[in-house]
């Protein structure tokens, strides 16, 4: 796509590197525009005010194509993260997250006794569905990854809550309160798909520069495992997985993997994953400046459910052979969705080519969902360091002086 294409022009008589837009549509030359101003409207401010950037472009005209031309960029400074969360479990049949979070702090609990942990960073592991876990069932009574917007975390309960309601509760008050001050700086939950989709990163926002950043460094050091970042546009209000309760926050996914099952390369990934993940933040914590870049971020645009009778409501068809475990790879209009029981093919009656994903995940046969679709775009992430004591405690004075205001 050419919109991705760096390169170096001349331009009002200089030469700096470019980015050029040929042949878009003005809705998305707008679009494209404003993520490279990062400009995003404020359904997410609460939660990532303070990772707005100091970006500098100009848009101008060059042989009769528009070019959007990179000024400047400068270092953005952002918060230390003294305090993250490693949660697996939240869904009791997803193992690798189980079991790599109890290796996790049977290595914490050795460290505290040779007194090898370093006192800086605060982690804590966290098996987010303990019932569910000794069950080895994806949840007890309901969804416990659809129990933290805002409206389930606050409204009174019933006699009889289900249990993850009141998982739920206990999460938000160990872990937050979501969308305060007072929660941790990052969570990241450990999740399993049956689908083929590699190692993801899956977050509410594509303006989040800590998770965009670890994501970016985690390609870098794992450059034979596949990794995209999928972008759920959803408000923090309404954001419903347990990763939303901290300041900043994503679920990495790992397959495929059947559930109830450990497999070895996706564990290993995992680990790996997570060990690098804190490798950064180490980083991070200590100055170094990381370099800003680009990203390929998957943004969900729609579910797809099976073909149902009408009348029962059992499905009428699976996925079609020719996509089945072809996660990420572009479904154009025309190509075959499903398969019907009867052997007949059905083709996806879309008006855009789009990226499917979580293609037949298990899971999500309850949910009505046989797979989802996401537009792919690249979004440039600025470069960025840790505060200052002296940069912290002035961006401190102005959020309290915001909150009395």
């Amino acid at each position: 796509m050419p919109a991705d294409l760096f390169s170096a022009k001349c331009l009002k008589g200089r030469l700096e590197p470019t980015i050029l837009y040929m042949g878009l549509r003005e809705r998305d030359r707008e679009l494209w525009t404003s993520q490279l101003l990062g400009w995003r409207e404020a359904t997410n401010t609460s939660r990532h005010t303070q990772d707005t950037p100091c970006l500098r472009y100009s848009v101008v005209q060059c042989s009769g194509q528009e070019v959007v031309e990179r000024r400047q960029m400068e270092v953005l400074c952002l918060p230390r993260l003294p305090r993250v969360a490693v949660c697996g479990g939240t869904h009791g049949n997803e193992l690798s997250g189980v079991y790599l979070v109890r290796e996790l702090l049977k290595a914490k609990k050795q460290a505290l006794k040779e007194e090898k942990e370093e006192k800086p960073l605060s982690v804590l592991m966290v098996l987010g569905n303990p019932k569910a876990v000794q069950l080895c069932r994806r949840y007890v009574d309901t969804d416990l990854n659809r129990c933290f917007t805002h409206a389930i975390l606050n409204c009174p309960l019933s006699d009889r809550p289900p249990y993850e309601m009141i998982r739920s509760r206990d999460l938000n008050a160990l872990l937050g309160p979501k969308g305060t001050r007072e929660s941790v700086d990052l969570v990241c939950d450990l999740h399993n798909t049956t689908a083929n989709m590699g190692l993801c990163f899956i977050a509410y926002s594509d303006c989040d520069w800590i998770c965009l950043h670890i994501f970016k460094y985690l390609q870098m050091q794992l450059p034979d495992v596949p990794m995209r970042y999928i972008h759920f546009d959803v408000s923090n209000k309404e954001s419903y997985s347990l990763d939303s309760v901290g300041k900043h926050g994503f679920a990495m996914e790992i397959g495929p993997q059947p559930h109830g099952v450990v497999r070895s390369n996706i564990y290993t990934a995992m680990k790996l994953g997570v060990q690098h993940m804190m490798d950064w933040i180490h980083f991070f914590n200590s100055g170094t400046i990381f370099e800003g870049g680009l990203v390929e971020v998957f943004t969900m645009v729609k579910n797809i459910d099976y073909p149902r009778d009408s009348e029962t409501r059992n499905i009428t068809a699976a996925i079609h052979p020719q996509l089945q475990d072809r996660d990420f790879c572009l479904l154009h209009p025309g190509d075959p969705l499903f398969q019907t029981f009867s052997g007949e093919t059905l083709s996806y009656k879309g008006k855009e080519p789009l990226y499917p994903f979580f293609i037949n995940e298990c899971a999500y046969y309850e949910k009505g969902i046989a797979l989802s679709l996401a537009r792919k775009r690249r979004v440039i992430i600025p470069a960025i360091r840790v505060q200052t004591e002296e940069e912290q405690q002035a961006n401190e004075e102005n959020f309290a002086s915001e909150e009395e205001d």
